[in-house]
């Protein structure tokens, strides 16, 4: 599961950037991710099909996760609800609701949609203050710094994405390119914590 882990984080980004040059009029810096799934997106069935099955990934990552480290019981048994919560919202979720909006207004599915993802947020943003302790210093020196800056660049790129600047505030206005930059911290995390349970989990078999 650490390498699918792995392989989705990075086939994530190469997936989003070539649907997205299939929707017209489509730009991966303003735009959000979420509107690729709506239903006008010429891409709709096909990356909500993806993200349905990235959550499904992220879920057995997450049960893989509480059984490898299972040295800390509690710690782990937390970041592995975490994980699943970010793979149920942030996958399923936006996969099974569409963003749509009629005449301008949010639509029942956009509600559920947004609820699923801001669960899955907020469980990825909680994720690298739990891991620490999952991760111990003693097993990792250096993984506890690491978490904080991932919370950190977590905390201030998804503040950007979720507040409303006007069109005219230039970069800052770019909720894509905020939202990416969130998910390739997100990401980097995972990588991390998949190359470093793969290493434990190859270790023990090796003993």
């Amino acid at each position: 599961m650490a390498i699918i882990c792995i392989a989705i984080c990075i086939a994530d980004f190469a997936v989003l950037f070539v649907l997205g040059t299939y929707y017209p009029a489509y730009s991966q810096l303003k735009n959000t991710i979420s509107s690729l799934g709506a239903t006008i997106s010429p891409v709709s069935n096909v990356i909500s099909i993806w993200w349905i099955g990235i959550g499904i990934v992220f879920i057995f990552f997450g049960i893989s996760l509480k059984k490898a480290f299972y040295e800390n019981p509690k710690s782990s048994r937390l970041a592995s609800i975490l994980i699943i919560l970010y793979g149920m919202g942030e996958g399923i979720g936006s996969g099974l609701f569409k963003a749509d909006r009629i005449a301008g207004k949010m639509t029942q599915s956009f509600v559920f949609h947004d609820i699923a993802g801001a669960i899955g947020l907020i469980a990825a943003v909680v994720l690298p203050l739990v891991m620490p302790k999952v991760i111990t210093k003693e097993n990792n020196p250096r993984f506890g710094q690491f978490s904080r800056i991932i919370f950190f660049i977590g905390l201030l790129t998804i503040a950007f994405f979720t507040i409303r600047f006007p069109a005219e505030s230039g970069w800052i206005s770019y909720r894509g390119l905020w939202q990416r930059l969130f998910m390739l911290n997100l990401y980097i995390y995972f990588i991390t914590i998949s190359i470093i349970m793969y290493q434990k989990c190859s270790t023990f078999k090796m003993k």
